[in-house]
């Protein structure tokens, strides 16, 4: 016999939606996290940025290739032959960054000969200055 109690008791009931609104911020997270960790392949240039804080020579090397294909190096003239020698001494041991300014008009040829010169010497650390182009 079943006594009645006047109270009707209910199922208890899972509510979804508190549920799907977190499922959907983990989701959310984990796609941010997993676009944030893309490696972006591109050109390696490190120009510095107006402001008032400006790159000491001391900080950088700086290898100019002019339109007539004479080399300079922190603004003195140089060979291609010993430059990377030159380089190593200036870099005395501390990772220097280099810069490869070239001309427009300079030979793609002398570029890669001064690259591949400078990577024989054991220095990778080689990043071409440009200009962005304006519309």
């Amino acid at each position: 016999m079943r006594l009645n109690s006047g109270y009707e008791t209910k199922k208890a009931r899972v509510e979804m939606l508190p549920l799907i609104d977190v499922v959907f911020l983990l989701l959310v997270f984990f796609i941010y996290a997993m676009v944030s960790m893309v490696v972006h392949h591109g050109l390696k240039i490190d120009l510095p940025t107006a402001g008032t804080a400006t790159m000491e020579r001391d900080d950088y090397i700086s290898i100019t290739i002019d339109a007539d294909n004479h080399l300079f190096l922190n603004s003195e003239p140089a060979e291609v032959d010993g430059l990377a020698e030159r380089v190593q001494q200036l870099r005395q041991g501390q990772p220097k960054p280099v810069f490869i300014e070239g001309d427009q008009k300079a030979a793609l040829g002398l570029a890669i000969e001064l690259l591949d010169s400078l990577k024989k010497a054991g220095i990778e650390e080689v990043s071409f200055s440009c200009k962005k182009e304006t519309p």
